[in-house]
């Protein structure tokens, strides 16, 4: 097993440990210093599809949940140390996390300590990946974040992640035609 896959098995296995049943959307474990969660759909499509929504995060990201307003602004290279980075009016560019990992036959892990737990998480690992299910693929993103009482958290972030979660699964099965926001 290369260590790519060694890394992406390690957190899956984690995030599998947590929850004996895959769910469609949830927080697996929460303690008062972290939580985890999961989200996963079965999706008619390929992982060169998959793989490629992923990086074209401007498409499926909900507007509302940028510092500029507008998703198109978000960018999402698909290599190692690449800025998961949103353009901003004044010229400045925020950094909301970057790839750590990359395989297009796995997916993509970031450390992405996002909206309210930046500056404040020790680890906020995002995962999407996919593996083999009954009608194609099954498309899995978890979300794993420790630092002193992030565990409050839990709920919130958990609301907006389904809500990216079902963008990006929407956006792999139908193309650009994402919902509006909440």
């Amino acid at each position: 097993m290369s260590v790519k896959a060694a890394a992406f098995a390690a957190v899956g296995a984690l995030v599998l440990s947590a929850a004996a049943t895959a769910a469609p959307a949830e927080v697996v474990e929460k303690d008062a210093d972290h939580f985890v969660l999961r989200y996963s759909v079965a999706l008619e499509t390929t992982p060169e599809d998959i793989y490629g929504a992923i990086g074209d995060v401007g498409q499926w990201w909900d507007s509302a949940h940028t510092y500029s307003g507008d998703a198109h602004n978000l960018t999402l290279p698909l290599e190692v140390g690449a800025c998961f980075c949103e353009a901003l009016a004044d010229g400045k560019t925020f950094e909301h996390g970057h790839v750590v990992q990359t395989d297009p036959n796995l997916g993509v892990l970031l450390d992405a300590p996002l909206g309210p737990l930046k500056g404040k998480a020790t680890k906020a690992d995002w995962s999407i990946g996919w593996s083999d299910g009954n009608r194609g693929y099954e498309l899995i993103m978890t979300y794993v974040v420790r630092g002193p009482g992030l565990g409050a958290f839990a709920e919130g972030v958990d609301g907006v992640m389904r809500g990216q979660f079902e963008r990006l699964a929407h956006f792999i099965e139908y193309g650009p035609d994402v919902p509006a926001g909440d």
